[in-house]
């Protein structure tokens, strides 16, 4: 069994996600730490999920 492929790294001001596998950032700044779609994106979810997931935090931020 290995690692989780996405981790929430931390960066001035907030949160990147790290693709472990990509070795680079996945998606956008997000100030909030974002559990759920770091669990969903583990966890292989559909597309639909991961889009409605990324559309909140990004309203979260603002």
């Amino acid at each position: 069994m290995g690692g989780r492929r996405y981790v929430a790294r931390g960066v001035p001001g907030g949160y990147r996600i790290w693709d472990n596998r990509r070795r680079g950032h996945w998606g956008d700044f997000y100030e909030l730490c974002p559990d759920d779609l770091l669990a969903a994106l583990n966890a292989g979810a559909e597309q639909a999920r991961i889009v409605e997931l990324m559309r909140r935090y990004k309203k979260a931020r603002r």
